[in-house]
């Protein structure tokens, strides 16, 4: 593993470390939740759409099945809060791989060694995707665990179908982030550019599938390829899959032609 990967990774270690508790707890808090609801869905369902309102539930996935194992999962792990704040660790890590050390005037130091600059942007990145991916690994691992003991009855291949696309997700969002850094060295434009994409393209995948006027938004949001195929219900959604890599993809290369083509600190 090159020296920088492994220098970002140890600058990511606390912050890695933290997260994936704090979401590990969240999604092991909220899975045991349903041992004690399961005996009765039809309340549950009911409930749940008499407390929220069209607008708002749709926002939270609909809600007409979460009553079953696989509907309260997609809920309070796979919908909203789940991926949102993985997408905000990811953000703030994607911030810290240019943009955060070039404004503390410490990127300079490393530009000036023998380091080719596209190296230095690809090595962040590889950090970035690895501590994601240790995250991803973690939180998947609690959340199948979870699942089995509350007798969700999810099958493991959906499960896994559902997270890997959570993790394509918050790479597309956290390459956004170095991709910003990368090309204005400024922070605050990084995670307000992140924050506003990951907001507003939620709201128009979910109200968007009831509201003509911005249905055709949906295909700019990366959540469309996200939630559409159904993951959790259907299993793998191929090509909406490699769209979000595709669309990774064409942000990574822009962040190395972007740092490449700017001066540092400027």
């Amino acid at each position: 593993m090159a020296a920088l990967v492994r220098k970002t990774l140890r600058e990511y270690r606390r912050a890695l470390i933290g997260w994936t508790v704090g979401m590990c707890a969240f999604f092991g808090m909220y899975i045991s939740i349903w041992a004690s609801m399961k005996d009765d869905p039809q309340t549950l369902s009911a409930q749940a759409l008499a407390k929220y309102p069209g607008a708002l539930r749709d926002l939270m996935g609909g809600l007409a099945d979460i009553g079953t194992g696989v509907g309260f999962l997609q809920t309070v792990a796979y919908q909203l809060l789940g991926p949102m704040l993985f997408v905000m660790a990811a953000s703030v890590l994607g911030n810290r791989a240019i943009a955060v050390p070039e404004e503390a005037g410490t990127l300079e130091l490393t530009v000036t060694l023998p380091i080719d600059r596209r190296r230095l942007v690809l090595d962040r990145w590889i950090g970035l995707a690895l501590g994601v991916l240790a995250v991803a690994v973690v939180t998947f691992a609690v959340i199948v665990a979870a699942a089995s003991g509350a007798g969700m009855g999810v099958p493991f291949g959906r499960l896994l179908a559902a997270h890997t696309g959570m993790f394509l997700l918050v790479m597309f969002f956290g390459t956004l982030a170095v991709c910003v850094g990368a090309a204005t060295g400024r922070k605050q434009v990084g995670l307000a550019v992140v924050g506003v994409w990951a907001v507003a393209g939620y709201v128009v995948e979910t109200l968007g599938r009831n509201v003509d006027a911005i249905a055709w938004l949906r295909w700019l949001s990366p959540f469309h390829y996200y939630l559409d195929g159904r993951p959790l219900y259907q299993g793998w959604p191929v090509g909406d899959y490699l769209v979000l890599l595709g669309a990774t993809a064409v942000l990574l290369m822009t962040a190395v032609l972007s740092f490449e083509r700017r001066d540092v600190g400027v």
